[in-house]
């Protein structure tokens, strides 16, 4: 038997006791090292899920602790991470590399059961399609979890264009909005400005990286324009889910610039108002970014153990699973950044 953190209905949250899962002759058990918990889980606690009950957890990684009969290349002790979305295989998204816009998608901790538990099987498709990627000893289990949220940053990141010395503005001082203002800095932007309501947050990121100029309070609009000289940002990125998020998003951009909607919005708020003459006469892009690639998972795995994008400071705290009601508490008040399960100690 192991524990695992399932979700049974609309705000209905427990740990369990379940029996460890068996796997085929294609497929591999994880010991789950470190699961990181993320926005999307905070969403399904409040709201419920369309499968219940389900084990929680699409960030993480561990030790592969078993092998099925016919995989090949993955071998017990082997540490690795697991990309957790998979698709068909076969249809021309999944031909083409691009397994997350499958229209049959699927996805460990949403669709069944991730990485909050113990241990993690692993389906045969994922398998079969690379989804769980080694990493050497250099890798903390904590620190690889996070290639599955920074390969989303990252995906929003290849439609910037970013050219060095141009300005961004993050709107949203979370755990993603500091993976974006960490991954625009690397990247030679000239200034990266973090918008956020939660001051402590913001602190977190100034205390972070001192580079990075903080916004709070009313008229943001006005504070950006001051630090960009009357210019506006090349780049503006919505990494809160708010309505108002999008429409602040509107009134940043220089001639030229880029909008990037990052956060998506609740189905019950997702009609916003728009000027669209800000689009034609600013000659405004915009785009929208959802999930990751694998090709971009891995890189981001790659950027993460050559220290390239510093993510250490982005876990603010560790739980067992026996605090899973803690954990996600803190989670949905935004206490600190990122939260999550840390299993193995290294």
């Amino acid at each position: 038997m192991m524990k695992a953190v399932r979700l049974f209905g609309q705000d209905d949250l427990r740990v369990v006791s379940v029996p460890v899962p068996e796997i085929g002759d294609s497929e591999i058990l994880v010991k789950t090292g470190a699961a990181m918990i993320c926005g999307t889980d905070v969403r399904m606690h409040r709201n419920g899920n369309s499968i219940l009950p389900i084990t929680l957890g699409h960030e993480f990684a561990g030790t592969v602790a078993a092998v099925g009969s016919r995989v090949t290349g993955y071998r017990e002790g082997m540490r690795v991470a697991v990309a957790p979305n998979y698709g068909c295989g076969v249809c021309d998204w999944c031909v083409a590399g691009q397994t997350q816009n499958c229209v049959d998608l699927q996805a460990l901790g949403i669709h069944i059961d991730g990485g909050f538990a113990e241990y993690v099987r692993i389906p045969a498709q994922a398998v079969a399609q690379g989804n769980v990627c080694p990493i050497g000893d250099d890798l903390s289990f904590a620190h690889a979890a996070l290639a599955e949220p920074f390969s989303c940053v990252y995906n929003s990141f290849e439609r910037s264009r970013l050219q060095p010395g141009e300005t961004v503005v993050v709107i949203g001082a979370g755990p993603i909005g500091l993976l974006h203002a960490k991954l625009y800095r690397a990247a030679g932007a000239g200034m990266v400005i973090i918008n956020d309501m939660n001051e402590a947050r913001l602190a977190a990121c100034r205390k972070e990286d001192p580079f990075f100029e903080t916004v709070n309070g009313e008229d943001a609009k006005g504070k950006i324009m001051a630090l960009t000289r009357g210019r506006g940002a090349n780049v503006v990125v919505t990494a809160a889910s708010a309505p108002a998020t999008q429409q602040l998003a509107f009134e940043l951009p220089a001639v030229n610039g880029r909008v990037i909607f990052f956060g998506g919005l609740p189905k019950d708020r997702e009609i916003v108002p728009l000027n669209t003459n800000v689009i034609h006469y600013r000659q405004i892009t915009v785009t929208g970014t959802s999930r990751q690639s694998l090709g971009q998972y891995r890189k981001c795995l790659e950027l993460i153990r050559l220290g390239l994008v510093d993510v250490r400071g982005v876990i603010t705290a560790e739980y067992g699973l026996d605090d899973a009601a803690k954990a996600f508490d803190a989670a949905a008040k935004g206490v600190g950044l990122k939260t999550g399960f840390v299993f193995d100690r290294e």
